[in-house]
């Protein structure tokens, strides 16, 4: 609802636009009969209990007719969104104020006389405020507990009774100031002044479509020609501009070498040499071996390594552009000659081989051809479901290139022949020998959690992936994650993968079948307080069936953008969901390296952490910001967050280096009067016992999600070093978070392969 409390009212044409978008939402959801009933009601509110809707809905009920009409509803709303601070409160106190048929017949009289009242006159002044009909005209402890069971439903967040006990404590003892044993509107109102957030903008969840959209704010030029885009953007944009100079500059000495030829000619030249050049680049930017090593040179600062794919497929258009071009050409030429000759006609130039036409055995005319129907059927079949297979034909392409252009090879000899060393050598790792699956942590939110055992000289970066082969799940597929442990981590290794598509269903659904039977799982709040719900599928002596099955092979390491974080100064991890797991290996690589550099005074006792500029780390700060859409998925990695936690406590008390902040993005936030009281009373909770109840961290859980302005304002006040940004996670929230780097002059990068 606008404005938020406390802010100035609206102006008359802002009123005036405001009824209007009212009455427009109002028609979209009432139907023909120009009444919101309960469903319609809870559906606009976008609650998901029926509690908080009911009581909403009875409130503007003024007439008790089980519909509300849009006299009704903009009565209601007009008090709301014009009345004081002192006004929402009271409707906020009498939400929580459950009294059945008092609160029912007493509450709901009281509100629409008031209201007739305030309607008659002058909005109310701070002097005079504006006051409710109430239930009982207190709160206690069991009414209290009610309104916080729902709010718990409403944000979808589980916990136990014991737990819903002590939040509700916590929050009564904290209001009753006088110990009376309930909790008057007065000692409410005196509560919230300490969290000014929850004052500064209470709402009841209607503004998405109760008010109208902001206007779009148009910049006064495109993004791509701003400074902070060119800043961010300089390696990638510094690279198309070489590539293309290149391209260009192949084009125009192919072109004038043979414009004696004819027009045709000359461009059918032109771009055949650009061909040479992309056809062999396209190898160049999928030699992964190659790009690990690469990004531990200098060369990593200057070429815009983390973006190969991306690039990988911009040149492939090109080259299906160019092909086009090239073969139109030929084909106008042909033409050309085919009617200046008047014997033989263009199929013949087509389709027969002819001494002297180019290629191996005059065949240029037929591999080209050839080339073409493969490269359109690359791009035809380009979707995910037959991508891999289609793509697989870039073997045929490439003996086709070298029988159809005389000097293909000089170009594709060095790409080529480390293309095929990385195949062999891939190869013989993977067929090395299998690994063993030493333990199998299946997780309630369909996470399967590997540890496998490590190959010898098995050397990864923290952030690094390999691909994964298990042959009972299918023989032959290979499907790229991340390493989740750390590298200082020696025996073992750790992937975490979610269960999203067929193969990592079938991978969850086979050790499931292989579990033993295990007691009825506890509830998720309480496998949380106790660091996790395991259920293990052990390999050893007593699972020698078990171990032939659980047998895998990887492929790897590859490199990835999170190898940057060791030489930033300020790093911001920001991972959504399963994202977490790249930064799972950094932060525990962080944390053993802090360990490395614990130093001890033998007299005292005293412990501290020597500086961590070194030619290893220059880190100062580390944020990291996990976004969860719900409880359950904290699960992933909650227990090794608390290690952290516990550790940096002990190795450095003052300070933080490592700083945490959880979001979960299904919880309405402190501003929503559906969640007001379960927001106060978690915090309540988590300053006294130093921990959070929804995760057990110390680290306390924001409801929904991060405002990426004040994050990153908060980031660029502490002015510890250069910035970078870090993020792994979903294509649309790149997007926001790269908009917000380069508005902070912030370095971005995302976790692509």
């Amino acid at each position: 609802l606008r404005p938020p409390a406390g802010s100035r009212s609206m102006s008359a044409a802002e009123d005036a636009e405001w009824l209007r978008w009212v009455t427009k939402q109002f028609g979209s959801i009432a139907g023909e009969d120009k009444e919101i009933d309960l469903e319609e009601f809870k559906t606009a509110l976008q609650v998901k209990e029926s509690f908080f809707a009911e009581r909403f809905f009875a409130l503007f009920d003024s007439d008790g007719s089980g519909t509300i009409s849009l006299e009704e509803l903009l009565k209601a709303l007009s008090l709301l969104v014009h009345g004081n601070e002192t006004d929402k409160l009271r409707f906020l106190f009498q939400v929580y104020d459950v009294d059945g048929k008092e609160m029912k017949n007493g509450m709901i009289c009281g509100f629409w006389a008031k209201l007739a009242a305030w309607l008659s006159s002058e909005r109310p002044s701070a002097a005079s405020p504006l006051s409710f009909g109430t239930g009982s005209g207190s709160i206690d402890a069991d009414e209290l507990r009610v309104v916080l069971r729902w709010c718990l439903r409403e944000s979808a967040i589980a916990l136990p009774e014991e737990r819903l006990g002590d939040l509700t404590l916590a929050l009564f003892e904290a209001a009753d100031k006088d110990h009376s044993g309930s909790i008057t509107f007065e000692e409410l109102r005196e509560e919230l002044q300490g969290f000014p957030e929850v004052m500064e903008n209470l709402t009841i969840s209607a503004a998405s479509w109760l008010k109208p959209p902001p206007p779009v704010e148009r910049s006064r030029r495109p993004r791509c020609l701003t400074r902070a885009y060119w800043h961010n953007h300089r390696s990638q944009l510094a690279f198309l501009g070489g590539y293309a100079g290149l391209n260009l500059l192949l084009f125009a000495l192919a072109a004038l070498r043979h414009a004696g030829l004819g027009g045709w000619v000359a461009v059918a030249r032109g771009c055949g040499q650009c061909l040479n050049f992309n056809c062999s680049f396209l190898a160049v930017l999928m030699l992964r071996r190659c790009l690990t090593w690469l990004r531990a040179t200098p060369v990593a600062a200057v070429l815009p390594l983390d973006q190969h794919v991306v690039f990988h497929q911009l040149v492939g258009y090109v080259v299906l552009a160019l092909a086009a071009v090239h073969t139109a050409a030929h084909v106008a030429n042909f033409s050309r000659l085919a009617w200046q000759d008047g014997r033989r006609g263009l199929a013949e130039y087509l389709l027969r081989a002819r001494p002297g036409a180019g290629g191996l055995g005059g065949t240029a005319s037929q591999t080209g051809l050839a080339l073409q129907a493969l490269l359109a059927a690359m791009l035809a079949f380009a979707s995910p479901c037959v991508f891999y297979w289609t793509h697989l034909s870039y073997i045929p392409v490439w003996t086709l290139l070298l029988l159809h252009g005389p000097h293909f090879w000089k170009w594709f000899a060095v790409p080529g022949c480390l293309f095929a060393l990385e195949k062999v050598l891939g190869l013989a790792w993977r067929r090395a020998g299998g690994l063993r699956v030493l333990e199998v942590n299946l997780l309630p939110s369909k996470v399967t959690h590997l540890v496998i055992e490590r190959p010898p000289f098995f050397h990864y970066e923290p952030g690094d992936y390999v691909y994964l082969n298990v042959p009972a799940i299918a023989t032959y597929e290979w499907h790229p994650f991340t390493i989740s442990s750390a590298p200082e981590q020696q025996e073992t290794l750790w992937l975490h993968i979610r269960s999203l598509g067929q193969w990592t269903n079938k991978l969850y659904e086979y050790f499931q079948q292989l579990e033993s039977p295990s007691p009825e799982p506890k509830p998720l709040s309480r496998s949380l307080r106790e660091k996790r719900c395991q259920r293990w599928v052990q390999v050893g002596a007593d699972g020698a069936q078990l171990l032939a099955d659980a047998e895998c092979y990887i492929d790897g390491p590859y490199g990835t953008p999170t190898r940057r974080i060791f030489t930033s100064e300020h790093a911001v991890l920001i991972g959504a969901g399963i994202g977490i797991t790249p930064f799972a290996s950094i932060l525990q690589s962080i944390m053993y390296r802090y360990r490395r550099r614990k130093q001890s005074c033998p007299s005292c006792h005293y412990s501290w952490c020597e500086d961590l500029r070194d030619e290893e780390m220059t880190l100062r700060k580390v944020d990291f910001i996990w976004i969860n859409r719900d409880q359950k998925h904290f699960e992933w990695f909650v227990s090794l967050l608390t290690k952290l936690e516990m550790e940096q406590a002990e190795q450095e008390p003052g300070e933080q280096f490592l700083e945490m902040h959880m979001y979960m993005t299904s919880a309405l936030g402190k501003n929503d009067m559906k969640a007001i009281g379960l927001q106060m009373a978690l915090d309540l909770l988590a300053a006294k016992e130093q921990r959070d109840s929804i995760t057990g961290l110390r680290t306390r859980t924001q409801p929904g999600r991060p405002d990426w302005s004040k994050v990153f304002g908060k980031v660029a006040e502490e002015k510890k070093g250069k910035v970078q940004v870090f993020f792994c996670g979903s294509p649309a929230l790149a997007k926001v978070i790269r908009a917000h780097c380069e508005h902070f002059g912030f370095r971005f990068f995302k976790e692509n392969f």
